[in-house]
């Protein structure tokens, strides 16, 4: 599978707006749902955002609703990430990936976001946010 590309981000002062988009037109495999997740330096991944394409509605973190909104534009096999209101603790490397509600058969690796339940693979090289003070 040909990793996702994702860009949009940058830097901005708190209470600016970003806007991300992930482009996945190399990937062709099959998939339930689209997910953004962020990694600061040094901690874990953290779950941002899910879209799906068999009907329920977008899932969010706790610590981005409200703020943050995703989309997607299925002609144009693409995923966005509106940000709005950003605070200095969103500061971190975003990716985006497909997602699915069981373990994908697949070589790379495979992170688990445990809130909506669902298996994560093929992010690409992500795209930084810096929000400062």
């Amino acid at each position: 599978q040909v990793p996702l590309v994702e860009s949009g981000g940058g830097s901005v002062q708190a209470g600016g707006s970003l806007r991300l988009s992930c482009r996945a037109s190399g990937f062709t495999g099959s998939r339930t749902c689209m997910s953004w997740f962020r990694q600061r330096t040094g901690e874990n991944r953290e779950g941002v955002a899910v879209i799906y394409s068999d009907g329920p509605a977008p899932y969010y973190a706790d610590t981005v609703q409200g703020r943050f909104t995703i989309s997607q534009d299925k002609a144009k096999n693409a995923v966005y990430l509106q940000m709005d209101s950003l605070k200095p603790e969103d500061t971190a490397r975003y990716y985006c990936s497909p997602c699915a509600r069981t373990s994908p058969p697949v070589a790379g690796g495979i992170w688990y976001w445990a809130g909506p339940a669902l298996y994560h693979w093929n992010w690409g090289q992500g795209t930084q946010v810096n929000v400062s003070a």
